[in-house]
């Protein structure tokens, strides 16, 4: 198998075309090299993202959690898409050959830690089997194994090279604390304003948490100070749930904003209840420092190589100032000195600048690439021309760092929360073509392999899985399903139903992907390269052309995307260095067509990366 290995990195190197059709199911798909852990940078990972409840079940045991009772006691109906399925940590260890052999290098899953297992109004209930509904920060969710199984699972994924991201939650914690108002308002947000930390419920009301100087005043004897939490609404907790949130500090309602739900505008989307979950107060001292504790240890405990961090814009940005240096501090004492830290920073516009914004603000080093995301779901559907992310692209000077912080970001194109790619194709579109939709499928992971930023693969997309909606309805099952409104979904490139197992390693989508990477890992300009907008078409779909420069190697490759239902021909400038043309994917000219200018033909919905070698 080294061998193999080796080969096809020289081969990459030496310019042999990689075509992107199927490949015989016999003969599957090399795992590309890469360098270990600890030599690689954050731009050269590839990730998968999964969510464990729903991948693979390696011990149907811990279904239920080891819980009694019914599925609104323990949580588990693999016939309901909300609640669990049956995935676990022992399941995922098992496929970690199924992962790596599409040149994966690190995995991000959800989180798994221990949740209230079911919640709700009545009629409204779901299980946590998402891992969002937290009571303790320290403990694998029954559901998903034990703390030894993730050992376990850690340990095999670095034996193989592969880095291990977790998912975190600081923002809140599962819905515990209810307010003895009731609901008749719906919990509707109550400001700082109107609600001031002096007076109980208004500022009619009677004086509270005197000497208590606000809460922009970090120091804790400022915050000792705040010991009555009846500012906005009354906040309560069942006798049976008093003492469920583990570290045992987290039971402190003082620890919490305790202003009703967020509308998820202004003040409310740092201080409101997201979506009625317990919001911790993240500007009280006792927060910060605890927080820095549980993910501390993690690390120190599980050698862990990075933490993406929900709901972080809901989060105020003094407390990110100190929790991210004190993390990174904490990795790099127990030798990660790669440790990526990336936030999620929620929006659906082909932008930059909120994320630029919130990184600035925040000291976070890096988020999710929702800009992205957006333009190359416009871009590869032909809702938009390729001058959408063109122009994206240029943005990339507003983020903290510049360009070469642009390179760090994970990039994406469908998720759990806001639906998959392929559905947003489909609808944008205007067409349920099969051909024409694989096709474009295609064509959207191209440009995340190509373009700059992490590549971030949401399981199932490789399997050609379809969403029906976001959320719930995009959180299918890898292994055989009993869900309806999954199973009734015509999946992309295969005969195949969500019904039967889906981890075919013949499927074309992931046969490119296999493809792609291991293009990415032999290219030091795909994944360092810094970016030069070379052409692009203004209005109408058509062609995407950009260069990519590793300056620490000098290595240049042109990547040139159509993003049209024709064939294109177009000469395209290209560094005046380059003396000589070699692929790299795709069909690219045996020489350049003059000093400084390349001619590109390309099929519909064609993709080619080509080699710019120079004489140094």
């Amino acid at each position: 198998m080294a061998r193999i290995l080796v080969g096809i990195a020289a081969a990459l190197c030496a310019g042999t075309v990689l075509a992107g059709g199927p490949v015989a199911a016999e003969n599957p798909p090399a795992i590309p090299v890469s360098a270990p852990i600890a030599e690689r940078q954050l731009e050269d990972e590839i990730i998968y993202f999964v969510l464990p409840d729903r991948f693979a079940n390696g011990d149907p045991a811990n279904d239920k959690g080891g819980l009694k009772g019914g599925p609104f006691q323990h949580g588990f109906d693999p016939t309901h898409k909300g609640f669990y399925h049956g995935g676990d940590l022992k399941g995922l260890t098992a496929k970690l050959d199924y992962i790596q052999g599409m040149g994966v290098t690190a995995i991000w899953f959800a989180p798994i830690f221990k949740n209230k297992p079911v919640q709700g109004k009545p009629g409204e209930e779901s299980a946590g089997y998402h891992g969002y509904w937290v009571t303790d920060f320290t403990s694998v969710d029954p559901h998903f194994g034990t703390n030894a199984e993730f050992k376990a699972f850690v340990d095999a994924a670095h034996a193989r090279g592969m880095k291990v991201y977790m998912d975190i939650i600081i923002n809140h914690t599962a819905d515990v604390i209810g307010y003895a108002e009731g609901e008749a308002n719906s919990y509707r947000y109550r400001s700082k304003g109107e609600y001031p930390f002096s007076r109980a419920g208004g500022t009619g009301g009677k004086p509270i948490n005197p000497g208590f100087g606000g809460d922009d005043n970090p120091d804790p004897a400022n915050w000792a100070k705040l010991t009555d939490p009846a500012f906005a609404y009354t906040p309560q907790v069942p006798e049976a749930e008093r003492q469920v949130k583990v570290p045992a500090w987290l039971n402190d309602v003082t620890l919490y904003h305790n202003r009703g739900n967020s509308h998820w505008i202004g003040e409310s989307s740092v201080y409101g209840d997201f979506s009625g979950l317990d919001d911790l107060a993240t500007e009280h001292p006792r927060v910060v420092s605890g927080m820095i504790e549980i993910f501390g240890q993690w690390i120190d405990d599980y050698g862990i190589d990075g933490y993406r961090i929900d709901t972080a814009k809901h989060v105020n940005p003094e407390f990110w100032q100190a929790f991210v240096p004190a993390i990174l501090k904490r990795a790099e004492a127990k030798g990660i000195k790669h440790f990526h830290i990336f936030g999620e920073i929620a929006y659906e516009e082909p932008t930059a600048t909120l994320a630029a914004q919130v990184m600035a603000e925040s000291g976070l080093p890096y988020a999710l690439d929702m800009g992205f995301a957006k333009a190359a779901q416009l871009v590869a559907s032909g809702k938009a021309g390729p001058r959408l992310m063109a122009e994206f692209l240029q943005q990339d000077a507003v983020y903290p760092g510049g360009a070469k912080t642009a390179l760090g970001l994970p990039t994406f194109l469908g998720n759990h929360d806001f639906g998959r790619f392929s559905m947003f194709v489909r609808e944008m579109s205007g067409s349920a073509d099969e051909a024409t939709l694989l096709s474009r499928v295609k064509l959207g992971h191209a440009l995340m392999f190509g373009l700059r930023g992490v590549p971030t693969i949401y399981y199932g997309d490789e399997q050609g899985f379809i969403s029906d909606g976001n959320d719930q309805l995009a959180r299918e099952d890898m292994f055989p399903s009993k869900v309806a409104a999954y199973n009734d979904n015509n999946l992309i490139g295969s005969r195949a139903t969500t019904a039967q197992s889906n981890f075919d390693t013949a499927h074309p989508l992931y046969r490119q992907i296999a493809e792609l990477s291991a293009a990415r890992t032999a290219s030091p300009a795909l994944r360092r390269g810094l970016t030069q907008v070379r052409a692009f078409e203004e209005a109408a779909p058509g062609l995407l052309a950009v260069e990519r420069h590793d300056p620490a190697t000098g290595q240049r490759v042109l990547l040139a995307f159509n993003t049209s239902a024709s064939a294109l021909s177009r000469t395209v400038e290209v560094s005046y260095r380059a003396t000589r043309v070699a692929p790299l994917l795709g069909t690219c000219p045996a020489a350049l067509a003059a000093p400084g200018s390349i001619a590109i033909t390309l099929p519909p919905f064609g993709y080619a990366a080509c080699i710019l070698e120079t004489d140094k």
